[in-house]
């Protein structure tokens, strides 16, 4: 496998988006947003046919570039994804991969005056400007979206917030289950903090003056603000954290609003359970030895889908061999058969 890039048998659009629901954001993040746009193998040829259309959003600290990283002996999503809409007897679908980062490393694609109207943007502005710009089917029968961690939470919660705009979804190692994946790094954020003084603002001010990641629990403490962040901020958008940052105490009424976010427990609610069960596919998966239990999250999930009335024939998950990371070759699997769904 050579290290270069390939020539694709499709095309990407590289496009820039301006939102006017991220302009002003809290955090001055910019509101023009690259916007990729993959074009299945003879889009250009037929200008009558229209397409169904999969959004694909990004694991936390992700942005648009990263795509095209090449990691050795492996392709980046983009070629594996040109593999799947070259093959004849994949139904195409266009693919659009779309940006949401913030200056605390991603948005989690929610509302949150912490971060700004990530959740919004998604919907109400990159959906319609897509379906403006390309011939696709614009309903909700032929638009599916998929990602990984938080992407792939991102993926379970669009659907049951828009079930008007998306019939069908894939997620990878999706943020779930948060007793098990959220609540044993919480203490290892408590430990972190206490050079701090257990202000994870000075953390922040420290980490925004160096160089990035040089120490060794930056990431741990990145993640933590910026869920918070998104989950729990204050009216004015400062972040709240969830635990006791010198004792590690669950504060219970800020826990409680990352419990909200929990897909598990989303799924429960009759309205979200409804937004479900009207999914045309739904692709689950997880590593069996994922750091954060999102295997452990991805069966609860499934099981919750289950007893939501979501039909057994509409959901496939799948456990496979791996970590948290380096799991982009399952990505091109849930593509091929959310197209095949998309289509049927």
């Amino acid at each position: 496998m050579l290290p270069w890039s390939a020539e694709l048998t499709g095309r990407i659009d590289e496009r820039t988006i301006t939102s006017e629901l991220l302009r002003d954001n809290p955090l001055g993040d910019p509101h023009e947003r690259p916007l990729w746009v993959h074009l299945p193998p003879g889009y250009d040829d037929d200008p009558g046919r229209r397409y169904p259309c999969v959004y694909v959003i990004q694991g936390y600290t992700g942005h648009v570039s990263m795509w095209r990283n090449r990691t050795p002996y492996r392709l980046p999503f983009p070629e594996l994804a040109d593999e799947v809409l070259a093959d004849p007897d994949v139904p195409p679908v266009i693919v659009v991969y779309v940006d949401a980062w913030t200056a605390y490393g991603g948005s989690q694609f929610v509302d949150s005056p912490g971060t700004g109207r990530y959740h919004s943007y998604l919907c109400d502005e990159v959906v319609p400007y897509v379906d403006a710009h390309y011939r696709t089917l614009a309903e909700r029968d032929s638009r599916a979206i998929t990602g990984k961690s938080s992407g792939g939470f991102g993926a379970m919660i669009t659907p049951m917030l828009r079930p008007d705009l998306f019939g069908a979804l894939a997620t990878h190692a999706g943020d779930a289950l948060y007793e098990l994946c959220y609540i044993p790094e919480f203490g290892k954020a408590v430990r972190a903090l206490r050079p701090y003084d257990g202000d994870i603002g000075a953390w922040w001010a420290d980490f925004r003056s160096r160089v990035a990641f040089t120490q060794e629990h930056d990431d741990l403490l990145l993640i933590t603000y910026g869920v918070a962040a998104a989950f729990s901020a204050a009216e004015d958008g400062t972040p709240q954290l969830p635990f006791d940052p010198r004792s590690g105490r669950l504060r219970e009424d800020v826990w409680a609003r990352w419990l909200a976010w929990d897909p598990v427990r989303m799924v429960e609610r009759a309205e979200y359970g409804e937004a479900m069960r009207s999914m045309r596919a739904v692709w689950i998966d997880g590593g069996t030895r994922d750091e954060w239990y999102l295997d452990l999250g991805a069966v609860a999930f499934r099981d919750a889908l289950r007893a939501a009335g979501v039909a057994d024939e509409r959901v496939r998950l799948e456990l496979f061999e791996a970590g948290h990371g380096a799991i982009e070759y399952r990505y091109p699997l849930s593509l091929r058969w959310l197209a095949e769904r998309l289509a049927a």
